[in-house]
């Protein structure tokens, strides 16, 4: 069965926050998995201390710091995908949502460890609900975050809600939601098998060569017009420059 965990990072637990990714889950479960959700402002996450910036292998699972977040790693080992779901606060995520990324952080370094980043894999999804603007900021930095730790982000796997309005009355947004937590399983179904997905012993020999062969080839082919381009852009500029006296 497909474990699906919903984080809400809005202290407000009862808002637009939850109720986008209380429709996610729901959804989810409608396809037969297993959903839970936790609250993150229930939680003491502390802020990162940044060891890995000392020595890579001091950072890893489980963290130094002594706060909730063991719990909240196992919640996320255990699970298959992740809802991630905030409110914008000043175009990005809640104070409470950053911490917690930042100290997943545990998880990814375990490539210093075992070889892998243990939240490799993990199918992902993100939800930011914000009274006006940031929604795009809030998300992609967020998205950006996840994927280089190694979560796997599928199609239509983020959506956002800027207004302050009750999101029930956008039928988009909820339908948007629902496919989350959809997409989210069939994400995770469909990738069960795949054990690894990045490889730091990928085969380099010749690739590197014949890209270089390639690019000089494609520079002395594009040399000549780019020449060309470049003098004719400084004839312009040159003459702007004196009209404008």
């Amino acid at each position: 069965m497909i474990r699906v965990l919903g984080i809400n990072g809005s202290p407000r637990k009862y808002g637009n926050t939850y109720k986008l990714l209380s429709i996610a889950l729901l959804a989810a479960k409608e396809l037969g998995a297993e959903v839970s959700a936790i609250d993150l402002y229930d939680y003491e996450i502390k802020p990162c201390l940044g060891c890995l910036s000392d020595k890579p292998e001091a950072c890893g699972y489980p963290c130094i710091i002594e706060d909730d977040m063991k719990g909240l790693y196992d919640e996320v080992l255990r699970s298959d995908a992740l809802v991630i779901a905030t409110p914008i606060y000043w175009y990005g995520p809640s104070g409470q949502v950053k911490n917690f990324i930042d100290r997943l952080t545990a998880l990814e370094n375990m490539i210093h460890h075992s070889g892998y980043s243990w939240a490799e894999g993990k199918v992902v999804g993100v939800i930011a609900v914000g009274n006006d603007g940031g929604g795009v900021h809030a998300v992609s930095s967020l998205l950006a975050a996840l994927v280089a730790m190694g979560f796997l982000v599928p199609p239509w796997g983020f959506t956002y809600y800027a207004s302050k309005e009750n999101v029930e009355k956008d039928l988009e947004t909820l339908r948007d939601a629902a496919n989350i937590g959809r997409i989210l399983v069939l994400a995770a179904e469909a990738t069960r098998g795949v054990k690894r997905w990045y490889n730091p012993a990928v085969k380099l020999e010749g690739l590197v060569e014949k890209t270089l062969t390639s690019s000089a080839e494609r520079r002395k082919e594009e040399l000549s017009v780019r020449t060309e381009l470049v003098s004719k852009a400084l004839r312009v500029a040159s003459e702007s420059a004196r009209e404008a006296k």
